[in-house]
Order: structure tokens, then sequence, then C-alpha cells
């Protein structure tokens, strides 16, 4: 079950590549929080109950409710429009992020340590490279702001593979979440939004002292 729910990780980081909305966007990173949970569940069986539970709540609270709901709101109250506008189409961000995950199976079976779960090293270093793109290619600074949280996506599922092993490890995972959410909360809070609504990279190099 645990690798139906990875491939299915994998599955929405190519709808990623296609998608156009913001909404969609949101979406997405709102179902990877789902698909965490459950993952989160399956494969951490043998860590105490109570890491257990702060773990399934974090994924569910934070990745699956809060975030997502707070980015909405971010782009409802700050009026950005809500088109992510990439700087490729769509034909050639779904034929790249097809060679990310392509390549990232031909990495893992390079990789000679047999307690790696190949799986999980695949699905969190597509997440990583596509999260990157996700940030190279699209003008908007929200999308910007998407693409690190897939990024830590990705380094949440490579905290999971060694989560019995090494439960500090996904708790380390927990605090940059919680770090991330933070972060989210000061840039938009003080009102960077208002200030650029719909702002691309571009206006960036406008900005002065």
């Amino acid at each position: 079950m645990t690798q139906v729910l990875l491939i299915t990780f994998l599955a929405t980081l190519v709808y990623l590549s296609i998608s156009n909305r913001l909404l969609s966007y949101n979406k997405i990173f709102a179902f990877q929080g789902v698909l965490l949970f459950g993952i989160s569940f399956l494969e951490l069986s043998e860590i105490s109950p109570l890491n257990l539970a702060f773990v399934l709540l974090e994924t569910i609270i934070f990745k699956t409710v809060a975030v997502p709901y707070f980015m909405n709101y971010v782009i409802k109250k700050n009026q950005i429009t809500r088109e992510a506008e990439p700087y490729l189409s769509n034909f050639l961000s779904l034929v790249i992020v097809t060679v990310i995950i392509t390549g990232t199976f031909l990495l893992s079976n390079m990789v000679k340590e047999a307690q790696l779960n190949k799986l999980f090293f695949v699905v969190a270093l597509s997440a990583l490279f596509t999260g990157l793109y996700i940030i190279l290619t699209r003008r908007k600074i929200i999308t910007h702001v998407m693409g690190f949280l897939i990024i830590e996506n990705g380094v949440f599922v490579l905290s999971l593979a060694v989560g019995n092993e090494m439960p500090m490890l996904v708790n380390t995972g927990i605090l940059l979440d919680l770090f991330v959410s933070v972060l989210l909360l000061g840039i938009f809070a003080n009102k960077i939004g208002d200030a650029m609504k719909g702002a691309t990279v571009e206006q960036l190099s406008q900005l002065k002292d």
C-alpha cells in the first residue's frame, strides 16, 4: 500500500508540471499532505505512539489544511491572478518532469545501499528537482513559495524512509514544516502581497532600499 501512495505522489508531480492554475497547485499540495499522512501511518508503525500521533497530526493539520488554506487566503486577499504564468509550455514541462523522474530511477539503481528504500529515494529526489523546476520556470513569487513547499515534501518523504530507525530525523522534518509555515506567515503578514499584488519575479529587480 505504501508503494501505491508513493507512486500516486509521483503522479501529482507530473500533474503539477502541466497545471496552470494556482488553485490547482494548492489542491495538489493538500492532496500530497493526505498521501504523506497515509505513508506516515503505514511506515512509522514501530515508533512510539506519541511520536506517531504527533507526525500524523502535523501532516493533516499543516500540510493538508493550514498551509493550503492560508495560501488560498493570500491569493484571494491580494487579488493575485489565478494563472501560474510558466515560462515554458505544458508539453515541455511534462517532458522535463518525466525526465527528472526517470533520471532519479536510474540514479537509484546506481546506489548500492541495502538499507535504502529506492522508491522513497526516487520520490524524494523527484519532489526536490520538480520543486526547483517550478521555482525556475514560474513567474509569480507565490508559485516560488509553492515550489519550496514541494521541495520540503520531498525532504519529509526521505525522512520517512528511515523514520523507524531514526525518529529524530522525522522530528527534524516536522520542525522544518513548522519553520516553512512561520516563514509563509512572515512573508505575507508583512503585506508584501499588498504592496506587490500579483508580483512576478522580474519586479524584484526593481526593488530598492
